[in-house]
């Protein structure tokens, strides 16, 4: 099925006072059902790569619009210090983490979300796999280049735990030919993970291509698949 979209914008502050320019998009008409069955009370909260060198909502315009005409209700927010949200970004993205906490929080106040599903790109996916278990409403989790490797991890290594030890069904996404990490990396990395995880990777594909317009189409068939197996 396929529908048009509509789209909001809304300001949202976390617990210690950013306020984050966030865009909400929806199926149009709302009553519009998601491919497969129900999607009342999900919503998929979009995390964008790396502030310090450039990412921001905008790159996860495609996707949340993409997924919006396949029925879901999507959230993409700039984290602080990005585009128009107030504070200040931190290296390791320690303090993002309260950024998607308090994103997920007021999603489930403001949109009747009941299930979360958090969706990080590149660096987006460790900061967005240390808030998983923080939310009881996260009930999936999908990382679209997760940056395992060894260069990567001096800066992102902290949120490695918080990921591989949850029990939550997650789905991890990536290029056979991503800069920061090979597809060896990403298998010993998940060796051990607990719960379910699944891989799905793109031949040739290199992390920055991943995260640019042309995968988008790709990226949203792959989260739809993920949502209707959880």
């Amino acid at each position: 099925m396929t529908s048009s979209t509509s789209s909001k914008f809304s300001t949202i502050e976390t617990s210690d006072g950013a306020k984050l320019d966030a865009r909400i998009f929806k199926p149009e008409p709302p009553s519009a059902a998601a491919e497969g069955g129900d999607s009342s009370g999900l919503v998929i909260v979009l995390v964008h790569p790396y502030s310090i060198l450039g990412g921001c909502q905008g790159l996860m315009k495609g996707m949340a619009r993409g997924l919006a005409n396949r029925g879901f209700t999507a959230v993409t927010f700039d984290m602080r210090g990005t585009g128009r949200s107030t504070g200040r970004p931190s290296i390791t993205g320690s303090s993002e983490v309260n950024d998607i906490i308090s994103v997920c929080n007021w999603a489930t106040q403001n949109l009747s979300a009941h299930r979360i599903l958090l969706v990080g790109s590149s660096a987006g996916a460790p900061i967005a796999g240390s808030a998983v278990d923080q939310i009881k409403e996260v009930v999936g989790y999908v990382s679209l280049g997760y940056p395992f490797g060894w260069t990567a991890s001096i800066l992102f290594g902290r949120h490695h735990k918080a990921i591989l030890e949850s029990s939550k069904p997650k789905l991890f996404v990536m290029g056979t030919r991503d800069g920061f990490t090979s597809v060896k990396q990403l298998e010993n990395k998940l060796k051990n993970a607990a719960g379910r995880n699944q891989t799905y990777l793109i031949e040739g594909a290199s992390h920055f291509q991943m995260e640019g317009p042309a995968y988008d189409a790709q990226m949203v068939n792959l989260i739809v698949e993920f949502i209707l197996s959880l």
